[in-house]
């Protein structure tokens, strides 16, 4: 626990590799364009008013992502990972079948708002700092439960050490912050939300609030038990802290809907663009597997949150529009398009070497039955965006740029883009206005 808590006070900007820096960068940029794309939600909008209402500002608070208002640190970053979790195309890790940066910014922000002498330097670090110890408390649970439990489970620790960082506690509170945030991290049945998607959706939000609320905690002088995951018999991922740098495993998704239907997504566009082919030609498409992703199964999307969670609709919608973009999960009830055809019939087939592989590796593969008969095969492919076929700049810049412009207008969103991919040249208050004043026509 020592070596934790020392990493968390002492590790500085100088010590971060180059390309962990632009990792982090890329990171923060993607999910400013994921805020700005949730924002336009309805679950965004309800957990905004909510954090308002009932998490009020007190002698600490902070502005709500893309939105102006305060609330106290807690409901912002409640508030904040809310709006992210929205729109599914926030990056995650494979090993830890989550996500950290949806609840880490919002836990950042929320402690940044107020300290006007923080460096763009020093909001890096506590931003990285967030992902190492986020990434290690997932893979640490999952090997230490026999639940699959929602990221908010261990985000919930990721955001508790940002703010023992930020508010420099020292080790024996910042022990107790991450004790507290283990105990109360919202250990939700993750299956549950994937047979039944709803607005609860990964449990970052709950997270979020639990993290941030237990170092504020831990400050006062509550007490918590120590968190089992820094230690037992996951201590050994612990070691590496400093050395082995997990954010450079953080996966970007190209597309906005659940990691385990984008393999498949990604093969229907790859048949695609190969043969031409275009979905009225298309009898039927079939889906090979792994089980998680089978699970994916709704086939007539009534929200937006059924539709990112529906491998069916998902593909569909890939192969009838040669893209998927947030609108596509937005408008999911037009009975004259192809989509509701394709997704009706779609087979869902659970391949056992793709089980295997799972979760290290996310694999699947797609064949077209065309009405003329003819079947087209696809290989084995790979969910995109991870360490092994990473997008690069170009590819991340723009993916922020279709998902922020609608909503920021094409001059602030390239502004906050530039502001981001030099970091950490710029000014910490300019970047937070940025991020968190409400659009000009709001």
């Amino acid at each position: 626990m020592s070596d934790v808590t020392e990493f968390i006070a002492e590790l500085r900007y100088e010590q971060l590799p180059p390309d962990v820096v632009v990792q982090a960068r890329l990171c923060l940029l993607d999910l400013a364009g994921v805020a700005a794309a949730g924002r336009a939600t309805e679950m965004s909008a309800l957990m905004r008013r909510h954090a308002v209402e009932n998490y009020g500002a007190g002698s600490r608070s902070a502005r709500l992502i893309f939105d102006g208002r305060r609330a106290s640190p807690v409901g912002a970053a409640m508030a904040g990972a809310a709006t992210i979790d929205s729109v599914d195309a926030h990056d995650g890790h494979a090993m830890t079948k989550g996500h950290s940066g949806v609840a880490v910014l919002p836990a950042l922000l929320a402690f940044t708002d107020g300290m006007p002498d923080l460096t763009a330097a020093q909001l890096l670090a506590a931003l990285v700092v967030g992902y190492e110890v986020g990434i290690r408390a997932g893979m640490a649970l999952h090997a230490t439960t026999e639940d699959y439990h929602s990221s908010g489970a261990w985000n919930a620790i990721a955001c508790a050490a940002v703010g023992s960082r930020l508010l420099g506690l020292r080790a024996a509170l910042s022990s107790h912050a991450l004790g507290i945030a283990e105990y109360h991290g919202p250990r939700s049945q993750m299956m549950r939300c994937i047979d039944h998607p709803t607005m609860v959706k990964d449990g970052s939000a709950w997270g979020a609030a639990a993290g941030v609320s237990a170092a504020l905690l831990a400050a006062d002088g509550f007490t918590g038990a120590p968190a089992v995951t820094l230690a037992g018999g996951s201590a050994q991922l612990w070691d590496d802290l400093g050395r082995h740098w997990r954010i450079r495993e953080t996966y970007l998704k190209p597309f906005p809907v659940c990691r385990w239907a984008q393999p498949a997504v990604q093969a229907v566009l790859d048949l695609r663009q190969l043969h031409q082919v275009a979905a009225p030609d298309v009898e039927r498409v079939d889906v090979f597997a792994f089980h998680a992703a089978t699970r994916l199964a709704v086939r007539a999307p009534a929200t937006t949150e059924e539709a990112q969670y529906s491998l069916p609709f998902a593909v569909a919608t890939a192969l009838v529009h040669g893209a998927i973009l947030p609108g596509h999960l937005v408008d999911v009830d037009d009975p004259t398009d192809d989509v509701h055809r394709l997704a009706a019939g779609m087979t869902l087939v659970e391949d056992a070497a793709y089980e295997q592989q799972f979760p290290a590796e996310r694999v699947s593969r797609v064949h077209l039955v065309l009405r003329d008969g003819r079947r087209l095969e696809g290989p084995s492919t790979s969910a995109p965006g991870g360490p092994g076929n990473p997008m690069d700049e170009d590819a991340v810049s723009a993916k922020y740029l279709a998902l922020a412009e609608g909503v920021l207008g094409e001059r602030r969103a390239a502004r906050l883009r530039d502001s981001i991919l030099t970091l950490p040249d710029g000014s910490v208050r300019s970047l937070l206005d940025q991020l968190l004043e409400p659009p000009a026509d709001d």
